[in-house]
């Protein structure tokens, strides 16, 4: 059994430094920069690491791909070979250089990733505008009451949404998951935590519940996204409307 996990331990390293000589290789070859990354996502294997002491977690829960985390990584790997402007553009503003369709992803990235990517779509980005979206009414909803304080609209729109705060369901999440009951959160737990919530949600409620929570959510990513200018990372057209 040892033998068998060290086996496939090396295998996935291996298939990671391909992927980075293939992004190197690539880009000097004159290849578009983004293609050449999205080319290397494709052959990349481990579904987490340290380095450079951080971890990165790219697979939530087995199945749901932080491929934006990834492109991160690699564009670490060959720092000083792509137009720093556009990638800033694209790791810290989510805005990719070329517009590209959902076929023409799958086919760089591969069937597999793409779909973990719609996992990670719908589970952590959409989840988190649903948790805006019901934040924002919250609010509005205590403007039009005639509350002029400020007041904790998060806890309520927990309520709202999961039937308890978020106190309560993060220290649920940790229970199951048997981390620490801390203080603070760190962004790989908080991406792990939204994604616990998206899938239970779609436990606690109803079809009908979960698909006006999803239009919800949507269309706050919409006026989000429309607020800088693009629809979003990687591929949107066709997610926009309904999951999958």
């Amino acid at each position: 059994m040892a033998e068998s996990a060290e086996k496939l331990s090396s295998s996935l390293q291996t298939s990671d430094a391909e992927a980075v000589r293939y992004l190197k290789q690539a880009i000097a070859e004159g290849k578009h920069w983004y293609l050449a990354l999205l080319g290397a996502i494709g052959l990349w294997g481990s579904a987490e690491e340290t380095h450079n002491g951080r971890l990165y977690r790219y697979l939530i829960d087995g199945e749901a791909f932080d491929w934006l985390l990834l492109a991160e990584r690699l564009c670490e790997a060959v720092d000083g070979l792509l137009p720093e402007d556009e990638q800033k553009a694209l790791l810290f503003e989510g805005k990719p250089p070329l517009s590209l369709s959902p076929e023409q992803v799958r086919e760089l990235i591969g069937t597999s990733k793409y779909k973990q990517y719609l996992n990670y779509f719908y589970g952590v980005t959409v989840e988190r505008a649903l948790i805006w979206a019901v934040e924002e009414e919250v609010h509005k909803e205590r403007l039009a009451a005639g509350y002029t304080r400020a007041a904790d609209t998060t806890s309520e729109a927990y309520r709202r949404i999961y039937g308890a705060t978020k106190t309560v369901l993060l220290k649920r999440f940790r229970r199951e998951k048997g981390y620490p009951q801390r203080e603070t959160i760190t962004l790989t737990e908080l991406k792990e935590f939204t994604y616990w919530l998206f899938k239970y949600r779609l436990e606690r409620c109803d079809k009908a519940r979960v698909a006006s929570d999803t239009k919800k959510a949507l269309k706050q990513l919409r006026r989000q996204w429309a607020s800088k200018g693009f629809f979003g990372v990687l591929a949107t057209e066709g997610l926009m409307a309904e999951p999958p």
